[in-house]
């Protein structure tokens, strides 16, 4: 409660200083979610009863601009539904700083942002947002921008650690130690194109016993980079990008990449469809090596690509086969509605084994996404949607569970975003 108390006193006192601040918002998101999860993200095991929940998210967004100074503040509590008792004195997860940043706008083309901030380029492919997780994501770094009319280039480095300490100690947290990237956004004609070069460094784990006093603590660091571009006509868009990645991860070097196009064309006013392809790359079974070949999105939003029911690179598939992702787009509009049909084909991109040793057909199987989504209010919108997965034994082989079970998914979520406040 403490929390809420300041921050309800910080917007007294920003509404109240009229004359020192120039514009002032707030706004509230409540957005809950159930969720049916008959084989997501894996087959479910044979014999096993679908998981059900309602997780949710609330977030209070405050944004504050005066002059060259901005800075924003969010703070959230992500929940599932009865994750405590009704008469509970604490909660699960409490309140999470989100966000909170500031930034100078030393004039037209410089700025300077540091704090807690979401970092989010282009479709995202790298660096998202990750909204469809209810506790989002963002990094704590420091930015700095260079704008003009037909450009961006963004710098920016971050460095981690468990806490304050007097000497070296292993940290422990599962991210990056430290991060440098370097983004470069310019206008090309008809062409947008995105530069992007990202190093990651990540702390090789200590092996107990730890000796005293601590050894040195060495960093692997990631190299990824590449390009991101998208055109538009009048009746069609597309886009692609390619990705590699070099270095070293766990001491292991790195060689991987990801190349994708997508293409898709209005036909009516209300309806769209669309085309794509995407290839990121991986490691055969049969190749004993230590190198890493398989692509890693990284800090992207990853839900958002190879279906949604998470089978790939969500918290999963690191370091396996690649992956083939053949997929069209169906969009349909009118009045308050939005459908959209995506099915996808998966193949992976390098040999799996069976049990025995004999390469195994490289069809993974076919994705089916159903959405809906209805604007109930200006404030409130509901989706929700249903995914199927027709997979084979060679996802099985990869996966686990059982492909011969019905394998869906469904959820419906609600999304209140008001504006609570507004002042200039």
């Amino acid at each position: 409660m403490k929390i809420f108390k300041l921050t309800a006193l910080a917007v007294l006192l920003m509404a109240s200083g009229n004359i020192f601040a120039q514009e002032f918002d707030a706004n509230l998101q409540i957005r809950p979610r159930y969720e049916f999860r008959n084989g997501y993200k894996a087959p479910i095991p044979y014999g096993e009863t679908p998981g059900q929940f309602i997780s949710g998210r609330t977030r209070l967004n405050l944004n504050f601009k005066q002059e060259k100074f901005v800075t924003k503040l969010t703070i959230q509590n992500v929940r599932v539904w009865g994750d405590v008792a009704t008469n509970t004195k604490s909660d699960v997860n409490g309140i999470q700083l989100y966000e909170a940043w500031a930034q100078y706008n030393f004039n037209e083309n410089w700025s300077s942002r540091l704090g807690r901030q979401v970092i989010s380029y282009d479709n995202q492919r790298i660096l998202g947002e990750v909204d469809w997780a209810q506790q989002g994501q963002s990094h704590d770094a420091v930015m700095v921008t260079y704008k003009t009319k037909k450009s961006q280039l963004d710098l920016a480095f971050a460095y981690n650690a468990n806490g304050e300490t007097d000497i070296a100690t292993p940290y422990t947290v599962p991210n990056y130690k430290t991060m440098q990237y370097a983004w470069y956004h310019t206008e090309l004609g008809k062409i947008n194109m995105s530069l992007l070069f990202l190093n990651t460094g990540y702390e090789n784990k200590l092996v107990a016993p730890i000796p005293t006093p601590t050894p040195e603590l060495k960093v692997d660091y990631m190299q990824t980079f590449g390009t991101y571009m998208n055109t538009k006509g009048k009746s069609w868009d597309g886009n692609l990008w390619f990705y590699g990645q070099t270095g070293k991860s766990a001491t292991n070097t790195v060689s991987a990449f990801d190349a994708a196009i997508n293409f898709n064309f209005v036909l009516t006013d209300k309806f769209k469809v669309g085309f794509g392809y995407e290839f990121l790359s991986g490691k055969s079974q049969a190749n004993t090596s230590t190198d890493i070949k398989s692509f890693s999105p990284l800090f992207g939003t990853n839900h958002g690509f190879n279906g949604y029911m998470d089978y790939f690179y969500v918290g999963n598939h690191k370091n396996s086969v690649g992956l083939q992702d053949a997929f069209l787009k169906f969009g349909y509009v009118v009045n308050k509605w939005q459908f959209g049909l995506l099915p996808h084909a998966f193949t992976a991109a390098n040999t799996v084994l069976d049990a025995t040793g004999n390469e195994m057909d490289s069809y993974l199987g076919t994705e089916i996404d159903f959405t809906a989504g209805y604007a109930v209010h200006k404030f409130i919108n509901i989706t929700g949607g249903y995914s199927q997965m027709f997979a084979t034994d060679t996802m099985q082989r990869l996966k686990g569970g059982d492909v011969d079970h019905t394998n869906n998914w469904a959820w419906v979520m609600i999304n209140v975003n008001p504006q609570i406040f507004s002042f200039k």
